[in-house]
């Protein structure tokens, strides 16, 4: 029988792998602008491919299109609204500050934090669903893909915030601190297993919704400085989708 201790166990085992895909940034002192702009191109591709894979598939598999596709209206409409409460504070030095970043990018470190924020809340009543149901081979599998999952995530996390000038360490500890809503709902969804799965598949909508917002509203105009960038902009925006779509089949199965 699993027990609620395994499953905050397991939560925490995944929150922690999302910093493992900071680490490489502790090394990378410094990137050339035209570096950082493919940077903000790869981790957009990278979010594009997590948003299709690991929340509308399975989402749509979980409990039909309508409620995904409600998740993905409310998340596009719920992160829309917050980019214009947010750009009000761009240039504002009290505004919404992230230590280490320089005040022009803390308006959009704020979006992808707050974007995978959302993002996690839904692989935590995964895990919490997974475990609940009481089969041991099926808690441990999710645990498995969600940790696997998060280390590319971790690494499309980091990528902007360094390109930013955030620290190598702090670009672990936001990457981190990024997924922390894993272990915090997969309480919840163990305890009330029936209660909470119907609710994962709109869940999962909302977090791509707030995704597909992020990525085209920011990350990939950011790549492109002018329009002789267009092309190694979709060059490198494909390049992260299919990484992280390769990565993530090639180390679960």
């Amino acid at each position: 029988m699993l027990t609620l201790l395994q499953t905050v166990i397991a939560a925490t085992i995944t929150m922690l792998a999302t910093g493992l895909g900071g680490l490489p940034f502790v090394f990378v002192r410094r990137f050339p602008d035209e570096v950082a702009r493919l940077g903000w191109a790869v981790a957009g591709g990278m979010m594009l491919s997590a948003s299709v894979f690991n929340l509308i598939i399975p989402g749509v598999n979980e409990g039909g299109i309508t409620p995904v596709a409600i998740g993905v209206l409310a998340g596009t409409a719920l992160f829309g609204w917050a980019s214009t409460l947010i750009s009000g504070h761009e240039h504002d030095e009290r505004g919404i500050p992230v230590p280490g970043a320089s005040v022009r990018g803390n308006a959009r470190i704020v979006l992808i934090l707050g974007t995978m924020f959302i993002h996690s809340f839904p692989e935590g009543l995964a895990i919490g669903v997974a475990y609940g149901s009481g089969i041991v081979s099926l808690g441990l599998l999710m645990t498995v893909a969600i940790a696997v999952h998060n280390i590319p995530e971790g690494v499309a996390v980091s990528l902007p915030l360094r390109a930013e000038g955030v620290s190598g360490w702090k670009c672990v500890g936001w990457a981190i601190f990024s997924s922390l809503p894993q272990p915090i709902a997969a309480v919840p969804a163990f305890l009330a297993v029936q209660a909470f799965r119907p609710v994962l598949p709109f869940a999962l909508g909302l977090a791509a919704g707030a995704m597909f917002f992020l990525v085209l509203s920011e990350m990939i105009p950011e790549s492109r400085a002018n329009e002789r960038q267009r092309l190694s902009s979709a060059v490198a925006t494909m390049v992260g989708f299919l990484a992280l779509m390769v990565l993530q089949n090639v180390l679960v199965v």
